[in-house]
């Protein structure tokens, strides 16, 4: 949350304008803005200079960066590592345990000199391309060794050479070639190569889930267990499955399962006509053909189907039914939750300790909404996981706490503010299933004075601010630790002090770690939207100009609905302005 979360933007060069003389007003008026004598908003205010000579003194060892940078085990933005080269700040333990404490000898090291031999001489590969210096990849390690050796166990004992998958790895840092070749733009990237030719693997990183997909994609589509020593494996090896008990293992029905299965990659999918094999797999020997059942390592470890036998009907029923009742997030659950097609998500925030009660409310309630949202226990004093997630929902204290949250582009929060009740939960639930619930949004307190030249907007006086039909309004979203928010402010504050006067035009900041407006979405720090008067209801314009006075002022002009006009200080009220200025500094002093 992933992440998982914000696009740093580079610094704009400051823009120096000519010095242009007023022509009589025979133009349009986008030419007589173009000869408008700008000159005056490019000096510098006189309390700017009085302070110091030294223009670095208000930031002494101010990095402009600093704060910006993405983790640097995501490796999400491309152009962060040029040539994949090593993190300035990573030191490579003498003794690394998550690389070192497991076998990998069943996965193939591939270099620049052995990779088309491997790929090309396969039917089915899988490649991953890693970093030594990446977080990921050091969890996905032993996972991807686990299921290299399991895959290779299979396809000797079932002798199909020439159809063997192999899983393999290219160190991305010493063969950047390979990993430009292949568009490699973060780490890890698994790729999926049948007969040469890739699409990328994006599964769950586990064993389990590695293993399954790739039999779904190189094997029969449903596997037949015709003895209880088969059927014994199978359990013992896989964490769910769904299991048909058929008269045959042909015909019509055998068909609509097959069919099913090819149409989810997480699940294995088996058949038999064998009752005692059947029993094993908890379906009766006298229940009424087809029986169909989803067996799970979890809370909820059977679930039977009683729909139609079709295609459709069991592709819902695997769906609905697969999924844990309640999934502990972790590094590894974290795609399977975020890239499920039910974007809903009730998450439980609670430490691991004396939260029985409360986890079996949570399932209870899980087991009502199953195939509709998705609920997720998140342990608030797992400092490498819980914590950073808690942190990001704006997660304090160690109470348990419930919202519900939409995981999609709009990423709206609804907070849980009862009893936690069975009772309460499910009238929650309903609630935000159907789109009833109020959504809730950060905010700091509104400020009590909020007179000065930049007006603070917080979420709770967004509305009144912001979208107030008579203001054209300029927002600022930003970010305390931002150094490019850090950079800005000057100017920033120098073009509010210039338009103070205008009544109809609003310049405004607002804290984006601490407030939240479904109208006002950063795409990164600082991110600078317009909202033109009298036109609230339309999505606000994206400020992409040079970071100057000059450059806001003219953006300003061509996109104001209220037509303005900024005059010119004169020298008497330049110099009547500084004195008061250097009073009020006095004053303070």
């Amino acid at each position: 949350m992933a992440n998982q979360l914000l696009i740093t933007l580079t610094l704009s060069t400051l823009l120096i304008c000519s010095h242009f003389t007023l022509s009589k007003p025979t133009t349009p008026i986008e030419e007589e803005d173009d000869e408008e004598d700008l000159s005056f908003l490019e000096e510098p205010e006189l309390s700017e200079t009085s302070h110091s000579t030294d223009p670095d003194q208000d930031f002494t060892d101010f990095d402009p960066f600093a704060g910006d940078e993405d983790d640097d085990e995501s490796f999400e933005n491309e152009d962060q590592y040029e040539d994949f080269e090593v993190p300035e700040d990573y030191d490579q333990p003498e003794d690394d345990n998550v690389l070192t404490h497991f076998d990998d000898h069943d996965v193939v090291v591939l270099t620049e000199g052995n990779f088309s031999d491997v790929v090309e001489g396969n039917k089915y590969v899988m490649v991953e391309f890693y970093a030594p210096w990446c977080g990921h990849c050091k969890v996905l390690a032993p996972e991807y060794a686990a299921a290299a050796t399991e895959l290779k166990v299979k396809g000797e004992e079932e002798e199909k050479e020439k159809e063997k998958v192999v899983l393999a790895k290219v160190d991305a840092q010493e063969e950047s070639e390979l990993a430009e070749r292949y568009e490699v733009q973060g780490f890890p990237t698994v790729l999926w190569f049948v007969d040469g030719v890739h699409k990328p693997y994006l599964g769950p990183r586990t064993k389990e889930a590695i293993v399954t997909w790739i039999k779904k994609k190189t094997g029969p589509a449903v596997y037949n267990v015709t003895s209880v020593e088969d059927a014994e494996k199978i359990l013992a090896s896989e964490d769910k499955l769904v299991l048909a008990y058929l008269d045959s293992l042909v015909g019509s029905e055998s068909e609509e399962l097959a069919a099913a299965s090819r149409l989810d990659d997480d699940v294995s999918f088996y058949q038999t006509v064998d009752a005692k094999v059947a029993k094993l797999f908890h379906i009766d020997s006298d229940v009424k053909l087809p029986a169909l059942v989803l067996l799970k390592k979890d809370a909820e470890k059977v679930s039977r189907h009683d729909g139609p036998f079709e295609k459709s009907a069991i592709k819902e029923f695997v769906f609905a039914n697969k999924l844990p009742l309640v999934t502990t997030f972790s590094k590894e659950s974290a795609t399977m939750i975020f890239e499920s097609p039910i974007k809903k998500q009730v998450l439980l925030f609670a430490t691991s300790k004396g939260s029985t009660k409360v986890i079996q409310t949570f399932e209870d309630a899980a087991k009502l909404f199953k195939g509709k949202l998705i609920f997720v226990y998140v342990e608030m004093d797992n400092e490498d996981v819980g914590k950073p997630v808690a942190d990001y929902f704006g997660i304090t204290g160690d109470a348990a706490q419930i919202i519900g949250y939409t995981g999609n582009d709009d990423g709206k929060k609804f907070v849980f503010d009862k009893d936690l009740t069975l009772e309460n939960l499910k009238a929650f639930g309903e609630g935000f299933y159907s789109d009833t619930l109020k959504p809730f949004y950060k905010s700091d307190p509104i400020p009590e004075d909020n007179d000065g030249d930049v007006k603070i907007v917080v979420g709770n006086n967004f509305d009144d601010i912001v979208l107030d039909e008579s203001k054209d309004v300029l927002l600022e979203i930003y970010a305390p630790w931002c150094g490019h928010c850090q950079a800005l402010e000057p100017t920033y504050s120098k073009l509010a002090k210039h338009l103070r006067e205008i009544d109809s035009l609003v310049i405004a900041k607002m804290d984006g770690n601490t407030n939240e407006h479904p109208r006002a979405k950063a795409d990164g720090y600082p991110t600078i939207l317009f909202y033109p008067a009298g036109n609230k209801s339309s999505d606000p314009i994206t400020v992409d100009v040079d970071r100057t006075v000059v450059a806001f002022y003219k953006f300003l002009k061509k996109h104001a609905s209220v037509p303005f006009k900024l005059q010119k200080p004169t020298y008497t009220d330049a110099k009547e302005s500084s004195k008061i200025d250097q009073k009020d500094q006095k004053d303070e002093l």
